[in-house]
């Protein structure tokens, strides 16, 4: 009986914490609009990281008082916090947001996720967002893009100036490659051939590697696991249920398999279509014997 009102506080502190950094990344952004120089507008981004940082500190102590987690990590050693990555991760539950932020907040840069343009606009979010420098991106269909021949090509280039302001700042941006939370089903109606994954969307790292590939010093390949709490993860971490969590860590060089022109180079799509597929083979490895042990 005592899990459903811990789950309540556990809730109310988490939402707690939330809406007082919500606010405060907020008023930053305000700032933001009237500061006059680069460097001051950097200054304000650093200062909503630091906020970030606060919420996702937070977050760990609350959850850490409830659960009693054995943690298995392996592979934060070659890691700094001044430095450019691309992440790429499997993708659970919204306890990976939570995990993501406790493991990596003092070895890497706060994350960075692409977002959609249309969330510029969703009150409060989208400020809160800006503020964090989180680049936007104007996708265009295959359909429209037929329509409009004209556009070809300024989606990636709107992407890259947004991009641009990571050059000053060191940026971890977050890629959850196969765009949704992986479940038994979806895997069944995928007809994924991997036990633990779902198949990988080549598009949207691809995207993120054309848009700022020569800025980052290397891919961190995040494997993700709750051996002991497979079917409601993030329940169960509210609840003070959470019993074991493993973060395998393997870091990439960026290199020739992963930078060129994905989108009118077919050899070279085909090269890294491979060169992603064999990550996710070794990936779905790791979480066999993860899940074996």
């Amino acid at each position: 009986m005592l899990a459903y009102p811990l789950l309540i506080i556990n809730v109310l502190l988490v939402l707690l914490n939330t809406a007082v950094n919500s606010i405060f990344i907020c008023l930053v952004a305000i700032v933001k609009l009237f500061l006059p120089t680069a460097k001051l507008k950097r200054a304000a981004t650093r200062m909503a990281d630091k906020s970030m940082w606060l919420w996702a500190t937070v977050n760990t102590g609350i959850l850490a008082m409830s659960n009693r987690v054995e943690w298995d990590i392996d592979g934060l050693d070659a890691l700094k916090k001044d430095g450019w990555y691309l992440m790429i991760s499997n993708h659970l539950s919204w306890t990976d947001i939570v995990v993501l932020c406790s493991v990596f907040k003092d070895r890497v840069p706060m994350p960075k996720f692409f977002l959609k343009q249309q969330l510029l606009y969703v009150p409060f979010v989208g400020m809160a967002c800006w503020a964090l420098d989180m680049p936007f991106m104007r996708r265009y269909s295959r359909e429209y893009l037929l329509r409009h021949p004209e556009k070809r090509g300024q989606d990636l280039e709107t992407t890259r100036r947004s991009c641009e302001k990571f050059k000053y700042n060191p940026t971890t941006v977050v890629n959850y490659v196969e765009g949704t939370r992986f479940t038994p089903m979806k895997r069944k109606s995928s007809r994924s051939p991997y036990q633990h994954l779902l198949q990988p969307k080549t598009g949207g790292i691809a995207y993120t590697l054309a848009a700022m590939g020569d800025q980052f010093e290397n891919i961190i390949d995040v494997t993700l696991a709750y051996p002991d709490n497979l079917d409601k993860p993030f329940r169960d971490m509210l609840m003070g249920r959470m019993k074991r969590i493993v973060v395998k860590v393997n870091v990439l060089p960026v290199d020739e398999q992963v930078t060129g022109d994905y989108f009118n180079d077919k050899p070279y799509k085909r090269q890294f279509n491979q060169w992603l597929h064999q990550v996710w083979e070794r990936k779905d490895e790791t979480l066999k014997r993860i899940h074996k042990d």
